[in-house]
């Protein structure tokens, strides 16, 4: 039976919570345990798939379709488990469900309400599909007081009472900070957020204390004495220099030791090896390149997390620091935009995904100075179809656009109304909802045999995710072919342009998914790692 750890957070916000979650899985792991991680999301959108990334960050898309919080990137790319529809709850989708089955008369005319209805919503998704695990890891969204949080609390607490001490423990992450005046780390955010947990009805059995300054044995036994919990439970987690140091630096603090106590394991030693020397990479790199990412959602990092790891990870692949250039690609739409003296000093140019048409005429001018300075060049989804609508431009089709962005004469990208899956034909009506009607999931692409991607990949059949409802149009093919612009992966049925490249370019490849979801640091994805390869080579010629 699956032990199950809970994860809250207290004091504050963006304490790191789900970067903990991750890094003790990836130790549990270690230890030779087979683990899950799962999010509750206390707000009210169904998914965050319409969600501002300004608001929430990037959405993470799993191989089944879901669109999922952020954080469920950290859980993959630190364990390695792919993530499900089932590891992501919101508020919102739990309430829907109720309601849906309460206006078909399932409670048989039970008044509805919070407790039991919600909370045994919660713990049906806490507990379901546990086949062969060790160990499932809930992490709670939010801050403990959050009144959108509090079902979740009362759930949790629930469980503990249903199954026992001996097959839960609760994790509390909170802040202890450093307060300059007084030149001394302060205890009592902390003791107020546990009391503020336990008046809710859970005792935590250990706190991980986050700070910025090494943490006292005096003011560790005082948290230990005030909050009720051993010594040796109470964590210290000072900022790390990198987060992929963070499972080394929180075993050496004996965090994964303190969990295996609660339950009364024993385990064998983990092996960090992989880990070690990720980071030795990491912090010992035998060169530097500088990539240009021109996005539309650059003021906030968080918008492009998996972009941002996956460029680290090509960077671990090829022993090389990564230096990341956000460029707002606005700034080429001024009147005065110069673009050669802010990408000239770039070793590659990557343009990612994003929806809407701010800003696209940026991206379209940084494919094309990727192309006429025969600078390393990556186009991610709205990437590829900037590309492809740039090509077409090269080309002579002056007015190639998207119907994204309005009526046009020459639609190079258009909507897709209908898609093939494994479930069948999807379809989708032009005016109808957002949320949850794009192409999204895992699907397949065959490769060109002797194109460049298919020798990155080397094979020919590769399975990518996606997340958009735009697609390049087919008709346009063999005019962007014969201006150099190679259509070399397509859906099985050849009808869905997934891949394209330049082969007289030096590294020029647009694709239509998103294939920094499924990059890791123990394992980099291919392109990413080829692509910064490419880079180490352009930053030797300048």
């Amino acid at each position: 039976m699956a032990r199950h750890i809970f994860i809250t957070g207290g004091v504050v916000s963006s304490l790191g919570k789900g970067l903990m979650a991750a890094s003790l899985a990836a130790l549990l792991q270690a230890r030779g345990y087979k683990v899950r991680i799962r999010k509750f999301d206390p707000y009210l959108n169904v998914d965050p798939g319409t969600m501002s990334p300004y608001q929430h960050g990037e959405v993470y898309v799993t191989d089944d379709g879901a669109e999922t919080d952020l954080d469920l990137g950290h859980y993959e790319r630190f364990t390695g488990v792919p993530a499900q529809q089932s590891d992501n709850i919101t508020s919102g989708r739990i309430y829907r469900d109720i309601i849906a089955k309460e206006r078909r008369g399932d409670y048989l005319g039970a008044t509805v309400q919070v407790i039991p209805h919600v909370t045994d919503a919660i713990k049906t998704f806490a507990q379901a599909e546990l086949d062969d695990l060790d160990f499932v890891l809930c992490e709670i969204g939010g801050t403990v007081g959050d009144i959108e949080g509090l079902p979740f609390v009362e759930a949790m607490r629930q469980l503990k009472n249903e199954l026992g001490r001996e097959q839960t423990c609760f994790v509390h992450v909170t802040l202890v900070p450093y307060i300059a005046a007084a030149g001394e780390l302060k205890t009592k955010p902390t003791q107020h957020s546990v009391r503020e947990l336990t008046g809710l009805g859970i005792q935590p059995d250990i706190l991980l204390c986050r700070c910025e300054r090494p943490l006292p044995e005096g003011e560790r036994s005082k948290i230990a004495q005030f909050c009720n919990v051993r010594r040796e439970a109470v964590i210290p987690a000072l900022d790390a220099p990198n987060i992929y140091s963070v499972p080394l630096q929180y075993h050496a603090e004996g965090l994964d030791a303190e969990v295996l106590h609660h339950f009364g394991l024993t385990a064998p030693e983990p092996e960090l090896t992989t880990w070690s020397d990720i980071v030795a990479r990491y912090e010992q790199p035998e060169g530097e390149v500088t990539i240009g990412v021109v996005g539309k959602y650059v003021g906030l990092p968080d918008a492009y997390k998996s972009l941002n790891e996956a460029l680290v990870h090509g960077g671990l692949a090829n022993k090389v620091k990564v230096h990341i250039r956000w460029i707002d690609a606005e700034v080429f739409e001024r009147e005065d935009a110069e673009v050669v003296p802010l990408l000239e000093p770039m070793h590659g140019i990557l343009v990612p995904g994003g929806f809407g048409e701010r800003g696209t005429e940026g991206k379209i001018a940084s494919v094309r100075f990727a192309r006429e300075h025969a600078v390393p060049f990556f186009g991610i989804c709205l990437g590829m179809q900037m590309a492809c609508i740039e090509g077409a431009r090269a080309a002579g089709i002056a007015n190639a656009s998207s119907t994204e962005f309005g009526s046009t004469e020459e639609p190079v990208v258009g909507i897709i109304t209908e898609w093939m899956s494994e479930d069948g034909l999807q379809t989708r009506a032009e005016g109808g909802d957002l949320g949850g009607t794009m192409r999204l999931g895992a699907y397949p692409a065959k490769l060109s045999p002797n194109s460049h991607v298919a020798a990155i990949y080397n094979a020919t059949e590769i399975s990518e995710r996606h997340r958009h409802r735009y697609e390049v149009n087919g008709s346009y093919r063999e005019a962007l072919e014969r201006d150099g612009l190679i259509f070399s992966g397509m859906s099985p049925d050849g009808l869905l342009p997934e891949i394209v490249e330049r082969p007289d370019h030096p590294w020029f490849v647009g694709v239509q998914f998103h294939p920094e979801l499924k990059s890791k640091p123990f394992d980099p994805h291919p392109l990413f790692a080829q692509f910064i390869a490419a880079a180490v080579r352009q930053a030797r010629l300048v």
